[in-house]
This record gives structure tokens, C-alpha cells and sequence, in this order.
């Protein structure tokens, strides 16, 4: 009996080795089709969900193919990439196995752009932009859309170094660090991320205000206007993967997300990045 405990134990474990093994082949092969023509520098990760493996293969359908590949931009210094979820996959066994895989249809797809502070703080001119989201008992609501487009559903709030005149905001001492370009200051700013046809407008609305009801960090009023303008910008990004219309916009973990979803489609895996 332990002699055939043990072997089937092993079986398993070689059918789990096998499996695996397979899985990893099939993401290498399917990195590869993708970086063929989209530009990239480097072969993105590929993971295909579901186990067993084998067993979607026997029906040419996987469950979840995820793709992360790193965007590349002369213009932006700092991390953005792209993730695309392909969901209720057909590839066919043979084209995977020679390589010739190019061409996929999915049930659904769900992509994001993400877009990190030194990426966002290179294009609004602050080098030590911080992005987080106010914990709910801070945040006053404000989240409404002010304007055409769609808005996320809550603030976002900024945190960097800009240029200030310096003096005082109502009784409260400004703070004041004496740089080369000028007097400068670390402040909070309360923003609003907008989808404008495809582009990001961000929307600072006022000083994030703590939980003792006054700014974290004042600002004299006459600098206000400025101080909320350096905050402020439409970026155009790059599209979104497979050429999917961004829908939704949002940040989480310090990170701006810009998110798109479709159904039913073929896709060029070549065309991740540049449709």
C-alpha cells in the first residue's frame, strides 16, 4: 500500500510538472507573437490562468491570458506599463506550438494603462509628486465632475514641491524651502481625474484639507491660483491595448489607472501597444 501511495504521488507530481511545463512553453510562445510587432524592447510577461492547463488546451479555450509589457516614451521619465486580461480565449494547439499564433479571438478583454508619480511629476513639472487616494473621513465629497467628461468617483490627492512667493495664509506661517529657481513648497492638493476623449485632464480643486479642517499645508492666497494650476494638466497618453476605448479612470497604490473593457473580438497580438 505505501509502495502505492508513493506512486501515485509521484504521478501527480509529474503530471503537475508536466502541466506547468507546458503552461510555460505556451506563455513563452505567446510573448513572443506578441513582441514581434508592437515595438517593444523586451519580451512582455505572459501568464495564462487556470489550472490544469493541459486541460484547456485539449479545448483550444483559455480562461485568462494576462499580458504586462513596460511603455517606452522618449517624452515621460518614470514607469508606465500596460496589462490586457484576454478572457475565454480560442488559439488553436497547432499555430501555438510552431510559433505562428498572430491572430486570437476573446470572449472579453479588460486592459489599463499605469501610470507611476515620476512618470505623472516628469509631465506636471514636479519632481517629487506623490498621488494617493484621502481616506474617507477626509475626503468632503467634492468628486463631482465640474464640467464635461467623466470623472472618478472620488478625489485624488497631489503632493509635491512647487514654487511659492511665501508670507502667510490667514494666521498660519507658510513654510519655505530657498532653492535655485526660488522659494519653494512641499503641498497637498485636492484634484479631480477627468476622461476627455481619451485623455486625462487633472483638475486641482483646492489645498487637501486634514482632519482638523484646515490645509495640511497653506499656501498664501495670492499664490493659490498658481499653486492649483502646476497641479493641473490634460495629458494625452498612449492608447490602450488592442485599440480599446478607456472608459474609466482612477488611481490605486499611487498609481493613475486608465482602464478600457470589450467583448467579443480578434485580436492582432501585435498590436498590444500600437494598433
Amino acid at each position: 500500500m505505501r509502495r502505492v501511495i508513493v506512486g501515485l504521488a509521484f504521478l501527480v507530481g509529474l503530471a503537475v510538472l508536466v502541466d506547468f511545463s507546458a503552461a510555460a512553453y505556451a506563455e513563452y510562445r505567446v510573448s513572443r507573437a506578441v513582441r514581434a510587432g508592437a515595438d517593444l524592447n523586451a519580451d512582455p510577461a505572459v501568464t495564462i490562468h487556470g489550472f490544469p492547463f493541459l486541460a484547456q488546451v485539449g479545448r483550444d479555450n483559455y480562461r485568462d491570458i494576462e499580458i504586462r509589457a513596460r511603455e517606452m516614451r522618449p517624452d515621460i521619465v518614470g514607469g508606465m506599463y500596460v496589462v490586457a486580461h484576454l478572457r475565454d480565449v480560442q488559439m488553436p494547439l497547432s499555430k501555438l506550438l510552431d510559433g505562428s499564433v498572430r491572430t486570437v479571438t476573446a470572449g472579453g478583454v479588460d486592459a489599463s494603462i499605469f501610470i507611476d508619480p515620476t512618470a505623472l511629476g516628469h509631465l506636471l513639472g514636479i519632481s517629487d509628486l506623490q498621488v494617493s487616494t484621502p481616506p474617507a473621513d477626509k475626503s468632503d465629497g467634492s468628486g463631482g465632475s465640474g464640467g464635461s467628461g467623466m470623472t472618478t468617483a472620488g478625489p485624488i490627492v497631489l503632493m509635491g514641491t512647487v514654487p511659492i512667493s511665501g508670507g502667510t495664509a490667514g494666521d498660519v506661517p507658510v513654510a519655505q524651502t530657498d532653492g535655485a529657481a526660488g522659494t519653494t513648497q512641499r503641498v497637498s492638493v485636492q484634484a479631480r481625474l477627468v476622461l476627455e476623449n481619451g485623455r486625462i485632464r487633472i483638475v486641482a480643486d483646492q489645498l487637501y484639507v486634514g482632519r482638523l479642517g484646515r490645509p495640511d499645508t497653506p499656501v498664501p492666497d495670492a499664490d493659490l491660483p498658481g499653486v492649483l494650476a502646476r497641479f493641473s494638466k490634460v495629458i494625452d497618453f498612449p492608447p490602450l491595448p488592442f485599440g480599446l476605448a478607456p472608459t474609466t479612470v482612477g488611481a490605486h497604490g499611487g498609481q493613475i489607472i486608465l482602464s478600457g473593457a470589450g467583448k467579443r473580438l480578434t485580436l492582432k497580438l501585435d498590436q498590444l501597444q500600437h494598433p
